[in-house]
């Protein structure tokens, strides 16, 4: 099941960010709420916030070495772990091969959604596999902070 979770995950992302290309790429933002909620296509070569930008190799071997790393830990603690933190890990291996694709494939990751938030704050453009990895992560520190991720 766990797999499954990943593999939605890969195709959700990917489906959605042929979406942006077709639909977004060459064209104005696409509002869907006003001053909250946009769509646009960004290339991105960096990182969160647009750090580290064309620093390709580093973010293919550190993405690699977490995936390496997740799929280790969830072969070697199968029955350790609760579902929700396999869940959890599930979704955050998703949305690092997601992200992993387009880095090796493009040489970026394609971005399209624009959050703003209040007056002035406008959030970073990102993806599908950005939001698995942000909710994934979170979920896995809340479970870790309050020992609950054990079977």
């Amino acid at each position: 099941m766990l797999y499954l979770i990943t593999i939605l995950v890969i195709v959700l992302d990917q489906v959605t960010k042929y979406a942006a290309v077709k639909y977004l790429k060459g064209n104005s933002p696409y509002v869907i709420i006003e001053k909250f909620l946009q769509l646009y296509y960004v290339e991105n070569y960096g990182a969160a916030f647009g750090i580290l930008q064309n620093k390709k190799i580093f973010f293919v071997i550190i993405t690699s070495m977490v995936i390496i790393s997740i799929i280790f830990f969830l072969y070697k603690n199968p029955y350790n772990l609760n579902k929700p933190m396999q869940i959890a890990l599930a979704m955050l291996l998703g949305g690092s091969i997601g992200n992993l694709i387009d880095r090796v494939r493009l040489g970026y990751v394609i971005d399209f959604i624009s959050t703003k938030i209040g007056k002035g704050y406008d959030f970073p453009v990102f993806n599908v596999a950005d939001m698995f990895i942000v909710i994934s992560t979170l979920l896995i520190v809340i479970m870790v902070l309050l020992n609950r991720y054990e079977a």
